[in-house]
């Protein structure tokens, strides 16, 4: 089959149908009328997307920062945490000092009665000695009528003695009770007042912490809002002016769509992929090799395959770069079509037939605004498709 196909495909264009003669005629009108504006604009386009890229580049650099930023914010989040703890337990060792301050005074109050009683029951004991002129030991013995009564009369007098001393010494234990306690009450005091010292500084730094986290937090939000915000004007940028390139040369051609549905190409075989005014040929273009032809149609418009044949590749934005999503369909022979900028892909393997939707018109990759990129390739070179329609 190689002989006459390829014989076909590299014949001159005599297979062109009167459709793409016309259409030939209008590309060359296109580019007499729309070539300088255009360069304007292309040039302008290729400065927006330069400072795009370097806009991303800054994104990068602001992302490493932004790390180093969510670093210190996991870092100030960690001793926050801690504080928040160290400030529970403090808390809770002031609430059990309080509470045993209070058991304390609770004991000095009752000891403080207890004394009062006590020392009140030995001013009464005294006044009683003192009025009742007790004897002594003395008188005791002078006065008793013999042993007996002398030993039984000191008896008597021994445990009036030891009453009075079981006073006073309830009354010395009271008092050292009581100086004990209020020493205690006085320590835990002290204890409370560092305890709470200690809370306010916790609290004092607890708050420079979460001022510094929501700081941290609010630098790494506005670094990066700030490059998005930039990012998102220039890529705005970017598509008004593809939009205008486009409208500038749909206006210079005058053409605004072609018949729907699959347009016979030549004798080569081929069909249209797309029925649409082509707005940019083959061949050099501002000082540039432009390997196929642009066919601008609308975002969403079903791209076909122009003939038999086996998908070769269909690669990704991420894969083939400026071409966005791009689909190449081996022929046999040689013979290759791409289909290049779609916005998404119908099929990405195995075999197609003549008029299968292969994939949508979009602007994915190096674009101006919605339209197919057309290449045929012979032997992997670009060759004018103009010679296949």
């Amino acid at each position: 089959m190689a002989g006459p196909i390829t014989d076909n495909l590299h014949a001159p264009r005599r297979g062109l149908t009167a459709l793409a003669v016309a259409i030939a005629a209008l590309v060359v009108g296109l580019a007499l009328v729309a070539s300088a504006p255009a360069e304007d604009l292309d040039a302008k386009l290729d400065s927006k997307k330069s400072e795009l890229e370097s806009a991303k580049d800054r994104k990068g650099v602001l992302t490493t920062e932004i790390s180093r930023y969510n670093d210190q914010i996991d870092q100030l989040t960690g001793e926050v945490a801690a504080l928040r703890t160290r400030e529970a337990a403090v808390q809770q060792q002031l609430d059990q000092a309080e509470a045993e301050l209070a058991a304390e005074q609770h004991d000095l109050r009752i000891l403080r009665e207890r004394l009062a009683r006590t020392v009140k029951a030995l001013e009464d004991r005294l006044v009683d000695i003192y009025m009742a002129d007790e004897p002594t030991a003395i008188s005791v013995v002078l006065e008793s009528d013999g042993y007996d009564d002398a030993l039984s009369r000191y008896e008597y007098l021994q445990r009036i003695e030891d009453r009075n001393s079981e006073i006073v010494g309830r009354v010395r234990d009271l008092r050292d009770d009581t100086a004990a306690t209020v020493a205690r009450v006085r320590a835990t005091r002290d204890s409370i007042a560092a305890k709470r010292a200690e809370l306010a500084r916790t609290r004092q730094e607890l708050e420079a912490r979460e001022a510094q986290l929501d700081a941290a937090r609010a630098r790494s939000r506005n670094a990066l809002a700030r490059v998005d915000d930039h990012v998102d004007h220039l890529e705005d940028d970017v598509s008004d002016i593809e939009k205008k390139i486009q409208q500038q040369l749909m206006a210079a051609s005058g053409v605004t769509a072609l018949p729907a549905g699959p347009v016979q190409g030549g004798q080569a075989g081929f069909i249209w992929p797309v029925n649409g005014p082509i707005v940019s040929g083959f061949g050099m273009r501002w000082g540039r090799m432009h390997n196929g032809v642009d066919i601008a149609v609308p975002a969403g418009t079903p791209i076909r395959a122009a003939k038999d044949g086996t998908i070769a590749f269909a690669e990704s934005e991420a894969e083939s770069g400026g071409y966005g999503n791009f689909t190449c369909i081996d022929h046999g022979g040689g013979l290759a079509t791409c289909y290049a900028h779609q916005s998404s892909f119908a099929i990405t393997s195995g075999s197609v037939q003549q008029g299968d939707v292969i994939g949508y018109v979009g602007c994915t990759g190096h674009c101006y605004g919605d339209h197919l990129h057309f290449e045929v390739r012979i032997n992997g070179s670009a060759v004018d498709p103009m010679g296949y329609l």
